[in-house]
């Protein structure tokens, strides 16, 4: 059944209908397609569209429907209607009779399906976050087993300066970092709700957009309905991400492929991301690695398509947006793939240490520290630039490295070389000296691994109406101790987007929420977390986040009532005055058990670009 035949004498021939028709593809969309009804059948009930016992009913019928789909999604593909949409409505319809043709009032399948890929964008990309996070954890563990294994680093694919293998590891801690914070970035602004901007010019009922936003868990709602329904940024964003990310697999699986051949032998790769050939017995292919390699340019073809898709497209929705899906279906779960693959090589890895201590020594890697060292005896770096290539070449034609070369044979090239510079030349030297930040030295590296495994410790994010109990369970324990003000689970759950929550090992163990008045102030309240969790840093990620988030709805300050002064101070907060902050004294101060004796401290944090000078006040306990 086709959503648009009444203007039409005649149905479009097969070989259209086979070139127009996207549920063969879309059907992917069924779950949020579903959900996103579920949602707007809520707000129809609210402008008084549907009765109370027409949305029930619609809504028991959509969840049926949701059971089934979820069951067998595969079904649909071929269940021979145009798209998704239809598809559900048809299927709605069968449950329900012509009560299921009202469920469309108001909305056009332009906003339709904006929101559905805008719910299955931001469901992938969190699926994506959890493997760059596993990711990270195999590097960071097979750094901290390695750390002091010695590994040649190379430049132009030259031995150029010995390095720790635990630094090389890092390096792709740092890239996969860089890759989730894109990520993150990008699902926050994509997480905005184009339902309800109808086919381009928004809808004609009075619909709560912003509640209908935050019943499918969006941010808010988009503010531009031509805007919503007809670009794709979003896509392009996560396109971007996703081609970037695989740029840096890419390296990495180079890199793991170099070390693991013959000629290096760094490396051995577990055999359950290894294959062998059908003829030469003695192979043992590094086939993962060679295909993520390969996958990766499947990820930067979506995103070119999808650029040359939407470059000349006018506003608003055009038929050319259908394509808009396949590219993101086919490079989202395989960039999900090659991530779950390269931790299974991280995971596997065997590193065999002496060969690459053996490969660091060689190629007079210690040519630099021996530069540094005739800095040291007053030799300008370029003169002892040259004098260090001099005595190469002696190593070269000797066949020796350079800590081999007799002091007679250093000192046939430059006197001020003495005794005291062969323990500058041993390896574990050359490492050692490279001890600023960053550098490849054991304390340098020691504490990157240390940082990471505490970024790791630490998840936050917003909260979701999974989290209620356990935010409800955090706010009854710091109510009981005269820390919070207790609220009741309802409130939590209509103010849910207020919340952020910590996760330690999958567990919610802290929360806190932005609350804005009427006026634009905003306060950082309920915040706290599970004291029996030995895991510091929560508290500070909690308010980073609720201040990133203040600074991207605009706002300009930000206020606390606490007992810690301090901690808010090291966040950057500044003491203010209470009688700066009517609106908090009106609504919650009067109904405080410590009204007459409150011993909290009024605190603000200013969002503007240039903070204007303050004076501190004095408080009054």
């Amino acid at each position: 059944m086709a959503l648009w035949g009444g203007r039409f004498s005649s149905g479009p021939d097969e070989a259209f209908k086979q070139f127009n028709d996207s549920l063969p593809f879309d059907y992917q969309l069924a779950e949020q397609d579903i959900v996103g009804s579920i949602a707007w059948a809520g707000a129809l009930k609210q402008v008084q569209v549907l009765t109370d016992d027409e949305h029930a009913q619609l809504v028991a019928a959509l969840q049926v429907l949701l059971e089934e789909a979820c069951a067998d999604p595969h079904a649909i593909a071929t269940a021979g209607y145009e798209d998704i949409h239809s598809y559900v409505e048809a299927r709605l319809i069968e449950k329900v009779g012509d009560l299921g043709k009202k469920l469309h009032t108001g909305r056009s399948r332009n906003d339709q399906v904006a929101t559905d890929f805008r719910l299955w964008c931001r469901e992938s990309g969190y699926k994506i976050l959890d493997a760059l996070t596993m990711l990270k954890t195999a590097f960071v563990a097979l750094a901290e087993r390695e750390l002091g294994t010695i590994l040649p680093g190379y430049t132009h694919l030259q031995r150029a300066q010995p390095v720790l293998f635990s630094h090389w590891c890092m390096a792709y801690v740092e890239m996969l970092e860089r890759d989730a914070s894109r990520l993150q970035d990008a699902i926050t602004r994509l997480n905005e709700c184009p339902l309800g901007s109808g086919a381009l010019a928004g809808t004609a009922y009075a619909i709560d957009r912003e509640r209908l936003a935050a019943e499918l868990e969006f941010n808010c709602a988009t503010r531009n309905s031509l805007d919503a329904v007809s670009d794709r940024d979003f896509v392009l964003e996560l396109l971007s991400c996703a081609s970037i990310s695989m740029l840096h697999l890419s390296r990495l699986a180079e890199d793991m492929i170099f070390y693991n051949s013959g000629e290096a032998g760094f490396i051995d790769l577990g055999d359950n991301v290894t294959s062998g050939s059908s003829l030469m017995p003695q192979k043992k292919n590094p086939d993962a690695l060679e295909l993520i390699r390969g996958k990766t340019g499947r990820v930067f073809g979506a995103f070119s398509a999808m650029m040359m898709t939407l470059k000349a497209l006018p506003l608003a929705y055009n038929k050319d947006m259908q394509e808009d899906k396949e590219g993101v279906f086919d490079a989202m779960p395989t960039w999900l793939a090659a991530l779950h693959m390269a931790q299974s090589c991280i995971e596997s890895v065997k590193v065999n240490a002496d060969k690459t201590k053996q490969a660091a020594q060689g190629g007079h890697a210690n040519a630099t520290e021996l530069a540094d060292y005739l800095v040291a005896k007053g030799i300008p770096f370029r003169e002892g630039h040259h004098i260090v290539g001099q005595l190469v070449q002696l190593a070269l034609s000797e066949q020796k490295n350079l800590e081999d070369l007799s002091l007679a044979q250093f000192q046939s090239v430059c006197t001020h070389i003495e005794q005291d510079v062969y323990p500058v030349l041993q390896l574990d030297a050359c490492i050692a000296a490279r001890s600023a930040k960053g550098g490849t030295s054991v304390t340098q590296v020691s504490a990157a691994i240390g940082a990471a495994k505490k970024k790791q410790q630490i998840t936050v994010r917003d909260a979701s109406l999974n989290d209620v109990e356990a935010i409800a369970g955090l706010i009854q324990y710091w109510a009981k101790v005269g820390e919070n003000l207790p609220r009741a689970k309802s409130d939590m759950i209509h103010s849910i987007n207020e919340f952020a929550v910590t996760e330690v090992d999958g567990k919610v163990t802290g929360c806190a929420s932005l609350y804005i008045y009427d006026t634009g102030l905003a306060e950082i309240r309920s915040l706290g977390v599970d004291p029996t969790i030995p895991v510091k840093g929560q508290g500070q990620q909690l308010v980073a986040h609720l201040l990133a988030k203040a600074k991207r709805l605009a706002l300009k300050r930000v206020i606390v009532l606490t007992r810690v002064p301090g901690f808010f101070d090291k966040q950057g907060f500044s003491g203010c005055n209470k009688d700066s902050l009517p609106e908090k004294v009106m609504k919650d101060c009067e109904l405080c058990l410590r009204k007459n004796n409150c011993d909290e401290v009024a605190m603000e944090y200013m969002l503007q670009a240039a903070e204007p000078a303050r004076i501190p006040c004095q408080f009054v306990a």
